[in-house]
């Protein structure tokens, strides 16, 4: 149940956005609840939830046939608000760090149930994998595209130029790209691919500023 603190409106938008994706994805992070099973953050997550029960049940029980999954706070929430807060704020900040390969195999699921993967716009009523996958995984469209594009062998958007800098700039950037492809279970390691990843999206901006 939501703490009597937590007043925030719920986004109808989302919450169906969720729910969409929740159907053939389930649930990418868990709930954050106290001691006493109050909500600390998901509030979104679980609206989508309860709205998949009510007009999707087949989906609902396909991936809470064991329950809704839940991470436990050790606290009362209604003792010690501030950590609450904390809590919220961290969680809703804290993703799973998906990898390039990982995300174009979550974008193959949802183009298998329906939704639009291919260059071009979209048919109407249809749902895009890009916009859908940015919120799922928190990671911006940008850096979703560039995740299936590296797939396709697509590595930049970026126009051809004659400058010589420019260019060795993005032989650089097509190289570290190719990093991101990289499997490791070394923490370091992780950490490195998240650092470059943070220097190809800054790359790729400055590049598109003098595009």
């Amino acid at each position: 149940m939501p703490r009597p603190e937590d007043t925030r409106p719920l986004n109808q938008a989302h919450v169906d956005q969720l729910a969409e994706s929740i159907a053939v994805l389930g649930l990418i992070q868990p709930i954050a609840v106290d001691i006493k099973g109050r909500l600390l953050a998901g509030g979104h997550r679980l609206a989508a939830i309860k709205l998949l029960k009510k007009v999707d049940e087949k989906s609902y029980n396909k991936h809470f046939s064991k329950g809704i999954p839940i991470r436990n706070y050790e606290f009362d929430a209604s003792q010690d608000e501030a950590q609450a807060l904390a809590i919220e704020a961290t969680e809703n900040e804290k993703r799973r760090d998906y990898t390039p390969a990982e995300v174009r195999e979550l974008a193959d699921k949802l183009e298998a149930a329906g939704y639009h993967r291919s260059k071009g716009r979209a048919k109407q009523g249809q749902k895009s994998v890009g916009p859908t996958l940015s919120m799922i995984v928190g990671k911006s469209q940008r850096t979703i595209e560039r995740y299936l594009a590296s797939n396709e062998g697509n590595h930049s958007n970026l126009k051809p130029t004659n400058d010589g800098f420019r260019k060795q700039v993005e032989a650089a950037l097509r190289s570290l790209q190719k990093l991101q492809t990289a499997q490791t279970k070394s923490a370091q390691q992780k950490k490195l691919l998240k650092d470059i990843e943070a220097m190809i999206e800054r790359l790729e901006q400055e590049l598109s500023k003098e595009s």
